[in-house]
């Protein structure tokens, strides 16, 4: 399923991830103490390039699997929220954002 911007929704469950030979980049949307869905996350390179985006599901999450080095996640929510967080991916780790909305 998606939205009209082509989106899959529907996030992942988060618990326990082994990141193995993959680096990964993930994180929960929240607002009001709640997960937020209907969010989006999107994975931007060092130029601010555009590589993927996910809408949040029901638990208000998001996931990317990502090559080593530096990115940026820009998520969007209603509200006109907008938040950017850089970060850097390293293979066999697992990066864990928490977003306010």
């Amino acid at each position: 399923m998606s939205d009209s911007c082509g989106a899959p929704i529907g996030g992942v469950a988060l618990a326990d991830v082994d990141a193995g030979d993959q680096a990964v980049i993930q994180g929960t949307v929240i607002r009001d103490g709640k997960p937020l869905r209907g969010a989006y996350a999107r994975l931007l390179n060092t130029s601010d390039d555009f590589v993927g985006e996910v809408a949040t599901g029901d638990e208000g999450t998001f996931r990317f699997f990502a090559a080593d080095g530096d990115w940026k996640v820009r998520v969007l929510a209603s509200q006109g929220f907008t938040g950017e967080y850089p970060v850097t991916a390293e293979v066999g780790k697992v990066i864990d954002l928490q977003v306010q909305a």
